[in-house]
């Protein structure tokens, strides 16, 4: 049994055969015993004088493979004889963000108390906190922001913990990052607010909660795009309407002059153009190529949202 979790925990740190063959055996040993809680094999090989540090060729050491796989009895040997708790692999990894990462919310604890630095980042620029955010892990959210954890931080993409939990659509762990002065208003490198990114993934639950905590629901991104905008689009239905019945402007334009109505003309979504017709879109607006929704229409031969829009224009 113990030989085929020592396999899996080859395979799952990302390692062949070929790659261990370039460590010493006792160090490899070492760290697949960390990775299947056998504390007495680590303690002889440590009192054989393995660092306790040594890295695999992907810089994972025994600490993260013990905290990978909420190994607590291998987890506390190794912080007693002096591990590290702020190496990091060479993905920028830390045993704090594996901790985040599987939901270990004991060890991360404990690796707090024992220094872990609670703003590393990975390099795409993901914390523990953003990762247990993305992953809906609400009561390690709250952990890490009472420890200290800024709710503002960025990833490589100027996105915060709020809107990875927007994209994945943890309206509970939102809720939370909202209460604790999570920013409503920041945008990512495309200017996208946690509103637009919800209202792309389809996050009617997200929306309702944004809205409900202030959000600017005719904010724009960089492409002039609205969260309606991308709603529509993405042919999310349930989002759109939600959007549309809270007041979103229906005739807002993007820098194309694209509307909401012409990207229900696009997506051939007859439910989406009623919907918007019945809210007030304007079939007459056109967009920077003087295509109406109509046009668009017509282009992908949907005949049911043609007639919709030639009934409202008269013909």
């Amino acid at each position: 049994m113990k030989q085929k979790k020592i396999l899996a925990l080859i395979l799952s740190a990302g390692l062949s055969l070929s790659a261990l063959a370039g460590e010493t055996h006792i160090e490899s040993e070492f760290r697949l015993a960390a990775g299947v809680d056998d504390v007495e094999t680590m303690s002889r090989l440590l009192d054989q004088g393995v660092a306790v540090d040594s890295p695999n060729s992907i810089g994972k050491t025994a600490l993260m493979m013990a905290i990978e796989n909420d190994n607590m009895a291998a987890t506390v040997l190794l912080l007693n004889r002096g591990a590290d708790v702020n190496l990091a692999t060479k993905a920028g990894c830390t045993a704090l963000t594996f901790a985040a990462e599987n939901g270990h919310d004991a060890l991360t604890a404990l690796l707090l108390e024992r220094g872990a630095d609670i703003n590393a980042r990975t390099s795409a620029g993901w914390g523990a906190l953003t990762i247990a955010a993305r992953y809906g892990l609400t009561d390690m959210v709250d952990q890490l922001l009472y420890k200290g954890a800024d709710p503002n931080a960025t990833d490589e993409h100027q996105r915060t913990a709020l809107m990875h939990a927007a994209e994945k659509g943890h309206s509970e762990t939102l809720a939370l990052l909202l209460r604790s002065s999570g920013d409503i208003h920041a945008v990512d490198d495309h200017g996208a607010t946690a509103l637009i990114i919800a209202a792309d993934r389809g996050h009617a639950n997200v929306i309702n909660a944004l809205l409900d905590a202030g959000a600017d629901i005719d904010a724009a991104d960089q492409d002039g795009a609205t969260a309606l905008i991308w709603a529509v689009g993405q042919d999310n239905e349930q989002a759109a309407e939600l959007l549309i019945h809270r007041k979103a402007n229906v005739n807002k334009q993007d820098l194309d002059g694209v509307t909401p109505l012409m990207e229900a003309a696009s997506v051939r979504s007859e439910h989406l153009t009623k919907v918007l017709l019945e809210y007030g879109a304007d079939p007459a607006i056109q967009d920077r190529d003087g295509r109406t929704a109509l046009d668009i229409a017509k282009k992908k031969r949907n005949k049911k949202v043609i007639s919709l829009l030639q009934e409202r224009m008269g013909g």
